[in-house]
């Protein structure tokens, strides 16, 4: 890159996509290389077991404008690619995930708003190829958000888009433990466009997403934080909602056949009442959480080796 300033960052989190890591750099590889004369990839590895970092770092002895960040473990979906958007030196950041559901062809349409002078431009999906469970969890959750959050979160937005050089400074300035990117974008308040596309299969391996991980992303994107034992509210609420709601609709069914039901419903409604106090128990353990990791000053991820970049100054 002769010392030239980096233009443009492509960072791409990844954790065991040994199938896709060579695939994915090729391609985001011929969209920068047709649209800027300086560029960077940076790939981020969040514990991968697979050889995904070994073919990473064959490609950073090859080219150079190719970096891998090795995190010494698994930080998840929030922290890791926050991390690794941190370190990219470019004048605008794209991120992406591994697995081409997120097309590298959108890069071109991406930057050219951006060089019209949009400093966020995300791609939002139009629809979600995943099972009926799994869309009406997501319905349940930006339904939730867009009730209770301090701020509008785009549906279907996943984080992958271009972000400016202004952007990307401000939000690491926010110094956010658990920090809900695509969340925080938004917040921030510079100008930002959507656009649309239809997500296509992943192109090998399997998904790291299930239930449990999309509703850990969604709780500490509203809460900004919580797990293991200051979530557990929020799960006894979860059944306690669910028992409650099945004794109310058990008591309307028996009432409909003439039998008294007035005692079943009172305990219906109490338990259903008692969901709700655990569901706020639980909000305030997942706060308490993001205090105590923000008094602890904890890094996001705590980075095993770093290739291709510059040398740290002390």
């Amino acid at each position: 890159m002769g010392g030239a300033a980096v233009e443009i960052s492509a960072v791409i989190p990844c954790l065991n996509e040994i199938e896709n890591a060579e695939g994915i750099a090729a391609a985001v590889g011929r969209e920068l290389q047709r649209l800027c004369a300086s560029y960077e990839i940076i790939f981020i590895d969040n514990g991968s077991t697979d050889g995904t970092i070994e073919a990473i770092k064959a490609m950073c002895a090859s080219d150079p404008r190719i970096k891998l960040i090795a995190n010494n473990q698994n930080y998840g979906q929030l922290r890791s690619p926050a991390h690794g958007i941190y370190q990219a030196s470019g004048a605008a950041v794209i991120g992406l995930c591994a697995d081409f559901q997120d097309p590298p062809e959108m890069i071109p349409e991406f930057v050219s708003r951006w060089r019209k002078g949009t400093k966020i431009v995300m791609g939002v999906r139009r629809s979600e190829k995943s099972s009926a469970f799994l869309r009406f969890i997501r319905a349940v959750g930006y339904g939730f958000f867009a009730r209770f959050a301090d701020y509008r979160v785009i549906p279907n937005a996943t984080g992958f888009g271009l972000y400016d050089r202004a952007v990307v400074d401000a939000l690491k300035g926010w110094r956010d433990p658990e920090p809900f990117f695509r969340g925080m974008l938004v917040e921030s308040g510079f100008s930002l466009e959507t656009i649309e596309f239809d997500r296509p299969q992943r192109a090998g391996g399997k998904t790291k997403n299930n239930v449990w991980t999309l509703v850990s992303v969604a709780l500490s994107g509203l809460a900004s934080s919580s797990k293991r034992l200051l979530r557990a509210p929020l799960m006894i609420s979860v059944v306690a909602g669910c028992v409650g709601a099945l004794l109310i609709l058990a008591a309307a069914i028996r009432a409909a056949f003439g039998a008294e039901t007035w005692s079943m419903f009172y305990v219906g409604l109490a338990t259903v009442a008692f969901a709700v106090i655990m569901f706020f128990l639980g909000l305030i353990g997942e706060q308490v959480r993001l205090l105590a990791l923000i008094a602890r000053n904890a890094p996001l991820v705590i980075e095993k080796e770093r290739i291709n970049f510059p040398p740290v100054e002390k």
